[in-house]
């Protein structure tokens, strides 16, 4: 059974909606790696799966380039703000 968040048949959970509201509001960093984690407040979030999957459907990216490893600003995409504009998802949290 997949549990991955799929913003377009409003499938994201409260946890990834919190989690893009936590990048929208300056509080998340990412890792710069192949399968990037996501700090928020500079602690590892507890749901990297969700974290990573954000990543994958483009609605969380990197700031900006770095070395492999370092920790930069996280930053939500075009995609991220439409889905968190939607009706649905401005409630949860």
């Amino acid at each position: 059974m997949n549990q991955e968040p799929r913003p377009e048949d409003g499938t994201l959970t409260r946890r990834a909606v919190n989690m893009l509201k936590a990048v929208r509001d300056g509080r998340a960093q990412l890792s710069l790696s192949c399968e990037p984690d996501l700090y928020v407040d500079g602690i590892p979030c507890c749901d990297q799966a969700t974290a990573r999957a954000l990543g994958r459907l483009g609605l969380i990216a990197h700031s900006r380039p770095g070395r492999a490893g370092e920790l930069v600003p996280a930053v939500v995409t075009e995609a991220g703000r439409n889905a968190l504009s939607a009706p649905e998802f401005r409630a949860a949290g």
